[in-house]
């Protein structure tokens, strides 16, 4: 009965201070909800999914050219809006498309080449903190504001020999730490469906980007969320592949050959059908096999799950919109296949942020150390120079470096709570079972509101500490006009049944609403 009674308690309370937030922050930040420019129709092309990007440059439907010179002039129209791009538009990428288009006309590409550069000539971006050679690479803080990469990061490099072409590098929050995407070089990241809202983090300036239609294929990092946030605020595709399939070498300052980290690296679309071919690039023909990514998967031969709430006290409740999202997506699936959506529980998921929080702490690097370019900082120290307006970080950095302050999580305790859910997890989907989950209880909130409501994030992290793979799926719009979701999940290394499952779920709801009208 003590029980019941401090959780209602906590619910009633969520609900109050939630309501007082949105309350004063859209006071706050006022009536305008500005969106981002309007599309002409004679450059559609932008558009298009990556993959019919590839085939039309391929069957010379449109030259290279046309298509990068397109998505920056596009990059440039919607960039002061969402404030993206860190670096960038790189105009040298016009000469590797007039190079391509010269090979192509000269018939000096072969199938054989085709076949090995599956996204000749289309253009994609990634977020600040993974490397591109001799571009900047400052992790977001201003001691490196003028730091460039020596090299690529792997999956940079895996991009480029695919045969993409990189326009620009998008913002971060400093050192990847945080649920939206601020910093003190270029500011802060608007999402485009209201600029008084969060794009998250830490992936923001490539939600913010794909979402306009900036870019055509986006590359993400994930240790909380950090590809899926972003994904689900800006109504596009992110997915968190299992852990370590894809390597993170050059990924913030990552060698990739850490022995234990919940980092991940993976793609983020406008299209649900570019992510399989786009994990086929970065994870590599051998680790493709062990995926089995080339199998065809039966969506009506899956087993499926859902949960419809963490239980998680510290987190607010899930907005009617979300629950009705997933209600939706539920009975189709109880329609397609003859066993039905079974609701089920897992243990721990009432402690996701305990059990997070404590795996961080086990992380190679070290967020403190990181954000200080290598040397240590003292989070007392850090506050007392910003509110005496002196220092060079964000309050969200020292907010975060505050963390270390506080007793830590009892390790004993921790490990066996996550070993009992990875445990019942693994039983319950074994290689046939996805399970349906929340992204978050909010769609975007304004921007700062993730000072109060820390812990939202935790229907995200839950599945870095199980390192499972998980795809963020978009599902329409609100009230408010922004982007509702769901994540699909999988076991380990059946990355191919969230892919599968995206794809009927982009089919049957084609859930993906863009920010900007046609003209």
């Amino acid at each position: 009965m003590a029980n019941r009674l401090l959780v209602h308690f906590f619910a009633v309370l969520h609900l109050v201070i939630d309501k007082l937030l949105y309350i004063c922050l859209k006071w706050y930040w006022g009536p305008s909800r500005q969106r981002c420019a309007t599309l002409q129709r004679k450059r559609m092309i932008v558009t298009y999914s990556a993959v019919e990007l590839a085939r039309m440059i391929r069957t010379r439907e449109v030259s290279c050219y046309d298509v990068i010179s397109a998505f920056i002039d596009r990059l440039n129209e919607v960039n002061p809006l969402v404030n993206a791009v860190l670096d960038g538009p790189f105009i040298e990428a016009l000469d590797e498309a007039r190079h391509i288009d010269e090979q192509l006309a000269q018939g000096a590409i072969g199938d054989a080449e085709f076949a090995s550069k599956p996204f000749l000539g289309v253009p994609f971006t990634t977020k600040d903190s993974t490397a591109v050679k001799d571009r900047l690479h400052t992790l977001g803080i201003t001691a490196r504001r003028g730091v460039k990469a020596n090299n690529d990061a792997e999956c940079v490099r895996l991009m480029k020999e695919a045969g993409a072409i990189i326009i620009a590098t998008t913002s971060i929050p400093e050192i990847n730490r945080w649920q939206e995407t601020r910093n003190n070089i270029i500011g802060q990241t608007n999402n485009p469906f209201d600029v008084r809202r969060t794009v998250g983090g830490s992936s923001g300036g490539e939600g913010a980007l794909l979402a306009t239609c900036g870019t055509a294929i986006g590359l993400g990092t994930d240790i909380g969320g950090s590809i899926r946030m972003p994904a689900f605020y800006c109504g596009v595709y992110g997915h968190k592949p299992t852990t370590g399939v894809i390597n993170t070498r050059g990924c913030s300052l990552r060698t990739g050959r850490e022995p234990s980290t919940m980092v991940v690296a993976g793609p983020m679309t406008r299209y649900a059908t570019d992510l399989l071919p786009l994990m086929k690039v970065l994870v590599g023909p051998e680790k493709s096999a062990t995926l089995r990514l080339d199998e065809q998967t039966d969506v009506r031969k899956l087993r499926y799950f859902y949960i419809p709430e963490s239980g998680d006290i510290k987190c607010s409740a899930v907005q009617p919109q979300l629950q009705q999202a997933m209600d939706r997506v539920v009975q189709h699936f109880s329609k397609l296949v003859p066993g039905g959506v079974q609701k089920v529980t897992l243990s721990g998921t009432e402690k996701t942020t305990n059990m997070w929080r404590y795996w961080m702490t086990q992380e190679p690097a070290n967020f403190g150390t990181l954000l200080g370019n290598g040397k240590p900082l003292s989070p007392l120290v850090e506050l007392a120079k910003k509110l005496t307006g002196r220092s060079e970080y964000t309050m969200a950095s020292i907010y975060s470096l505050m963390d270390s302050l506080l007793p830590q999580e009892k390790e004993d305790v921790i490990k066996e709570m996550t070993r009992r859910c990875d445990q019942e997890l693994t039983e319950l989907l074994g290689d046939d079972g996805v399970l349906f989950y929340h992204s978050t209880t909010h769609t975007a909130p304004y921007h700062y509101a993730a000072f109060v409501n820390v812990y939202n994030f935790s229907y995200w992290c839950l599945f870095n500490v199980l390192h499972v793979p998980a795809t963020q799926v978009p599902l329409g719009l609100d009230g408010d006009g922004l982007p509702l979701g769901i994540q699909v999940v999988a076991s380990r290394n059946r990355d191919r049944h969230c892919l599968a499952v995206a794809e009927e779920i982009e089919r049957m709801f084609n859930g993906r609403i863009a920010p900007f009208i046609v003209d």
